[in-house]
């Protein structure tokens, strides 16, 4: 599942991108509100996580942006302004749910979870599949003609995004950005380790490969007979 975190504190980014990092979710995290703001508009998260005062564009602006574009994610606010007032603002404006800093992260974790089992119009499959491969996002399982399949945490990001951008071939500096939160390096290998392992573990043993280098652009993830 898919987070965008957009706070401007960088020790509340960094706290919150861990935590959901490590409770399972993709989180991509924007520092300022021009970011958010671009991220939230061209590319599909299950939840929002937006604070509300931050330097440049205000999260008033940016959800009422979004809300203008008919994009429906779900939006959890994040405020020091704790005035019934401004959380009456906040839910008006279209925010789905609002939390007042300071917050525990366990309330944070459970609100995003509510707030994704609650859905919206852009709701995203739990479970992917493409050939006989299925993956069942909540539970972090993937199989394959029904063998269990064991991931590293990265691994099961990488395939999930592979998954959900079927059929299309990812740059590596989309797949660095997305499961990393990295800027790419040609230098760097770490893209290719990555993938040569995940195919180690979902291709090698099937007649079926699923998993395609397109030279010079990528990777994608699609049912053919013949490797390339």
């Amino acid at each position: 599942m898919r987070l965008l975190v957009v706070e401007d504190e960088v020790k509340t980014g960094d706290y919150l991108k861990q935590g959901l990092s490590e409770s399972g979710f993709q989180v991509s995290l924007a520092r300022n509100g021009l970011d958010g703001h671009h991220f939230a508009m061209t590319e599909l998260f299950d939840v929002i996580i937006l604070d509300v005062m931050l330097p440049d564009v205000s999260g008033w602006r940016i959800l009422q942006s979004l809300r203008e574009a008919n994009n429906e994610t779900p939006v959890l606010f994040l405020s020091a302004r704790d005035s019934v007032d401004d959380r009456v603002k906040g839910l008006e404006l279209g925010a789905d749910d609002y939390l007042i800093k300071p917050f525990a992260f366990s309330e944070v974790l459970a609100r995003v979870r509510t707030l994704i089992r609650r859905g919206g119009t852009q709701k995203i499959a739990d479970i992917l599949t493409v050939a006989d491969l299925e993956i069942d996002i909540p539970k972090r399982k993937v199989q394959r003609a029904g063998k269990r399949i064991l991931l590293s945490n990265k691994e099961f990001n990488l395939l999930e995004l592979l998954l959900r951008r079927e059929g299309e071939v990812l740059p590596r500096s989309l797949i660095a950005s997305q499961v990393w939160d990295m800027n790419f390096d040609s230098d760097t290998n770490v893209i290719d380790v990555a993938i040569r392992r995940l195919r180690g573990k979902i291709d090698d043993e099937f007649g079926v490969k699923l998993i395609h280098t397109v030279r010079g652009m990528g990777y994608k993830l699609e049912a053919e007979l013949n490797e390339n």
